[in-house]
């Protein structure tokens, strides 16, 4: 389909009504940290999260109520057609460095049978899409645990099979999050609601053992990092028992067109063992590849200021190496992203790690289909994003020969310091201690290995605020532009980009780097990062600040 590029607003629906209470306190300090589903569109009906209940604030989040509802286009007008709420409730909040500190995605998924949507205990239900009917209420396990939870979106194959993580935490523990987690599984569901959970730990073959010594990154005491020893090289970061694998709480796995499951997988108590792990459709391991060691663009590289000077890092230190802990960079895998795998048509696989050592940028990543790591973006190993992204797949033919681009947001973002938070070690202002990689904002379509093919910059600098009679009042206050605040873009039928910024635009950009159209929705300086999707008629339904925005001619 072709994505309609007109700038009339044909529908705004509220569906999170806390947004404003979201916002307020010092941890959100005007963020809006929430992750919300991807609109799932079948004909002409709209299948939708909503929430009500509660909100208290952002460590209470579990107090909220969550639901679907299916709206249908009636005479150019979208109308709601029922509600169902869930029992789902997210993990809880967590203040450490594992776990989240943005509030759990609730995401359900349509099939040709039904549409299923997350339920407590890492339970799902099964609802009929006409009527709004529960269907079933399936559970793959002997009883219903309180501390297990139904983490990150549900997906399904073709074949109407539905796939999904499940994680249990210690319910006995004051701080679920400093203490390994029990068990874990992923889950596969029949359209005859047969249910079957196999155990994570049987999915990542080679991984650290939980009682193993993992290596996490060095003391901000001992800024400047990398820790040198007298000898010059670095010196080994701190050390700690790395937790059982276990799944992120944002995470999708992804189906392949041969039925292989891709899944993402991290250790418990350190973020920097995360892998990429591929599973046969009888639910068996296939192979795991790890994001440890991957990345050669740390210390004297053109991404950070020269070792010695403000961001940069310490003076003597070997170059390429990861200033966190003078290894080669790893991917991690963070609780609070949800970026997810993403199969091209050749086999390989994408995934959007996080890195703190590039300005919190990332590293998107790509593996072949048989788990060979594949050292794209080179010399780099992997290619510096914007993080919190799952990227977009354009398939064409050049001269008969068919290939693909890889859409993605490639934020420099500017408000953070190189590696640290430290100030004065890592200054905030990275136009003025870095003017070589300065705070940028593009779009960006990427060759299948991750070179690029073209870039376009946000170069807004108004915030703009809609009056009542229509019109925009701005200030112009963003002299860097705005970053774009998606987690998945959407691409039409013939290429055309459509991506959300925290300036409230949509922006359409043409498969060749052009700037199509923009149209205004609301400011949404902090905005939580979110999806987008294109109907079948090419109306375009995206997110800002709690509404649902649908647009076109």
């Amino acid at each position: 389909m072709t994505g309609q590029t007109g700038s009339r607003i044909l529908a705004d629906i509220v569906y999170d009504p806390f947004v404003d209470k979201e916002q307020v306190g010092a941890y959100a300090a005007g963020g809006l940290l929430v992750h919300y589903q991807t609109p799932l569109i079948d004909g002409n009906d709209v299948f939708m999260e909503f929430k009500t209940g509660q909100f208290t604030n952002i460590q209470h989040w579990e107090v909220q109520t969550w639901g679907e509802r299916k709206y249908s286009w009636v005479r150019g007008q979208l109308v709601q057609q029922w509600e169902i709420t869930s029992d789902w409730k997210p993990t809880p909040f967590s203040k450490d460095k594992d776990g989240p500190g943005w509030e759990p995605v609730y995401h359900g998924v349509l099939t040709s049978g039904a549409l299923y949507v997350p339920g407590f205990g890492g339970t799902i239900w099964k609802i009929d899409r006409s009527s709004g009917a529960v269907l079933a209420n399936i559970n793959p396990f002997a009883s219903v645990d309180p501390n297990t939870y139904t983490v990150g979106p549900l997906s399904a194959d073709k074949m109407g099979n539905v796939y999904y993580n499940v994680m249990q935490l210690d319910g006995t523990a004051k701080d679920p999050w400093v203490v390994d987690v029990p068990n874990s599984w992923l889950v596969k569901v029949t359209a005859r609601d047969g249910a079957t959970a196999v155990p994570w730990s049987t999915l990542v073959p080679g991984a650290p053992a939980a009682t193993d010594r993992c290596f996490w990154r060095y003391s901000t005491t001992d800024l400047p990092w990398p820790v040198l020893n007298a000898d010059g090289t670095p010196a080994p970061p701190i050390s700690l028992a790395c937790g059982s694998q276990r799944p992120p709480v944002n995470t999708a796995p992804a189906i392949g067109t041969d039925g292989t499951i891709y899944d993402i997988s991290r250790a418990s108590n350190d973020d920097y063992y995360g892998y990429l792990i591929a599973i046969n459709p009888d639910l068996t391991p296939k192979w795991a590849s790890s994001m440890r060691g991957r990345f050669h663009d740390g210390c004297g590289t053109q991404f950070l200021p020269p070792n010695g000077a403000p961001g940069g890092c310490r003076a003597g230190s070997p170059s390429n190496v990861s200033p966190p802990d003078g290894m080669a960079g790893s991917g991690r895998v963070l609780d609070d992203s949800t970026s997810a795998p993403v199969v091209a048509q050749d086999g390989s696989v994408y995934y959007g790690a996080y890195t703190r050592y590039n300005y919190a940028q990332g590293h998107l990543m790509r593996w072949s289909g048989t788990g060979q790591y594949l050292d794209t973006a080179a010399p780099w190993g992997g290619f510096e994003f914007g993080w919190d992204t799952t990227p977009a797949i354009f398939s064409y033919s050049v001269s008969g020969v068919s290939t693909f681009a890889v859409i993605t947001k490639e934020n420099h973002y500017g408000d953070v310091g190189s590696y640290c938070n430290d100030n004065k070690i890592c200054p905030p202002d990275r136009t003025a201690t870095d003017p070589a990689y300065p705070e940028q904002y593009f779009m960006s379509s990427l060759t299948p290995d991750l070179q690029i093919n073209w870039r376009w910059q946000n170069t807004n600098t108004l915030s703009c605020t809609r009056n009542p009679d229509g019109s925009l009042s701005c200030t112009s206050d963003h002299p860097f532009g705005f970053e774009w605040c998606v987690n998945a873009p959407a691409i039409d039928g013939i290429g055309s980009v459509f991506a959300n910024s925290e300036d409230g635009n949509l922006y359409v950009i043409n498969r060749n780097g052009q700037l199509v159209t923009n149209i205004f929705t609301n400011l949404a300086i902090g905005a939580a990062y979110t999806p987008l999707s294109i109907g079948p008629d090419g109306k375009i339904y995206t997110q800002n600040d709690g509404k649902l925005f649908v647009t076109g001619n």
